[in-house]
């Protein structure tokens, strides 16, 4: 690997040049990561071509950080975004919070799981029972049984979850899920590396953004244990409605919110508890 290039070497001022003049924000720190990342010169000129025709440089790169860990993430596979570490840490503290009560961490899912970030984040701070993973794009589920190799979890893919083992139900401690929430009509003003190197079904939500978190929720309280949680990412502006649907399908919903993260989670659990 090539030692990281001066800032102020004319390699990396061409680079920048190059990045801002496509668009790139933080066009800096993407010359620094390409530069330190390239095996080498012609390999580093493709990249650069990559990324300066808009390919997310996570797909450059071949990983993404996130939640302190490094993500396989391939072309074509939703590239985990730094709002969903909020969804993590929720995950990681409702966990916490049972082990504290002397209860054992047992099955965890992430439903939607793309690359498997989400699932991988969580399960490296809190050890689990059993790790599973959906989703229904062969791309992400090749990507997702990488990630999730390390860790001894389960990748499955389907849709939702008619892809996990039937075995499961009633069994599932903690359902996270970061499906799509983007309103079908919000799409074409998504910035182009989304919109043009992201699959669609790792976006699209519906009409109004929130039909796969209807039908996630409506059956996750047979997928539950007694005292199961379900964490769903959204957005503030539709949390109302995901909490909406929680509250219809006999789910008590909490939502969470962090300003540095600009994220947003929707947390519930059974009526019985």
């Amino acid at each position: 690997m090539p030692r990281p290039a001066s800032v102020a070497s004319p390699r990396f001022a061409e680079i920048v040049t190059l990045l801002r003049a496509a668009g790139c924000v933080f066009a800096e720190e993407e010359a620094q990561l390409l530069l330190s990342e390239a095996p080498g010169l012609d390999e580093l000129t493709q990249w650069i071509g990559r990324r300066v025709s808009g390919e997310p440089l996570e797909c450059v790169l071949g990983w993404a950080g996130f939640s302190g860990l490094r993500i396989a993430v391939d072309p074509g596979v939703f590239v985990p975004r730094r709002r969903t570490e909020l969804l993590v840490s929720e995950a990681v503290t409702l966990l916490r919070q049972r082990l504290a009560a002397g209860e054992e961490p047992g099955v965890v899912v992430d439903l939607c799981c793309g690359s498997g970030a989400v699932g991988v984040a969580v399960t490296s701070q809190v050890p689990v029972k059993e790790l599973h993973a959906a989703d229904i794009d062969p791309a992400a589920v090749g990507c997702a049984r990488r990630n999730l190799a390390t860790l001894g979890g389960q990748v499955h893919q389907g849709d939702l979850y008619a892809a996990l083992p039937s075995r499961l139900r009633g069994q599932v401690q903690l359902i996270v899920v970061n499906a799509p929430y983007v309103p079908t009509d919000v799409l074409p003003t998504m910035p182009p590396e989304a919109r043009i190197h992201e699959p669609r079904i790792s976006l699209d939500g519906g009409p109004d953004g929130l039909s796969l978190h209807r039908r996630v929720i409506v059956e996750a309280p047979e997928w539950l244990d007694p005292s199961g949680l379900i964490a769903i990412e959204t957005s503030e502006r539709q949390a109302a409605g995901t909490a909406g649907i929680m509250a219809a399908a006999g789910l008590v919903a909490r939502t969470v919110h962090s300003e540095e993260l600009d994220g947003t989670v929707v947390v519930g659990t059974l009526r019985s508890q």
